[in-house]
């Protein structure tokens, strides 16, 4: 059976222990990320949109990089947008700031209609570098 560890980017642990949930599971040189939304440090969402979002990929960073790994790991993207007609060039402007080329991780974007008072989120699978543990 393999060891399950408790990743938490640092300064946000109390956040997600209020939540009940952790931040990510790395799972042997998995981690599993749970959904990342643009909270401010007090988890209160960010309101401008494009903001927001870049706050969501800022908050998933600060996840990965606590299990020693980064964007260049990304195997599979799940994102949530709860008006995804609308959002999507905003989401699109962004994802090409953080993935300006090739090779980009397999994406799968979901439309809800409720996220807690957010309107993004971005839920992943990375791989971690040998040189991670």
């Amino acid at each position: 059976m393999l060891k399950r560890e408790t990743i938490y980017p640092a300064g946000r642990h109390d956040l997600y222990e209020k939540n009940g949930y952790s931040a990510a599971i790395r799972s042997g040189d998995l981690l599993f990320v749970s959904g990342q939304v643009g909270s401010r440090e007090d988890g209160s969402p960010e309101p401008d949109f494009a903001a927001q979002v870049r706050l969501a990929f800022d908050n998933l960073q600060a996840t990965l990089q606590a299990a020693g790994c980064g964007l260049n790991d990304l195997i599979d993207v799940t994102t949530f947008h709860t008006d995804p007609e609308n959002q999507f060039a905003t989401v699109m402007t962004v994802k090409q700031e953080i993935f300006p080329q090739a090779p980009y991780p397999n994406w799968t974007a979901v439309g809800v209609n409720w996220l807690a008072g957010f309107d993004f989120e971005i839920k992943v699978i990375a791989r971690i570098p040998e040189d991670g543990q």
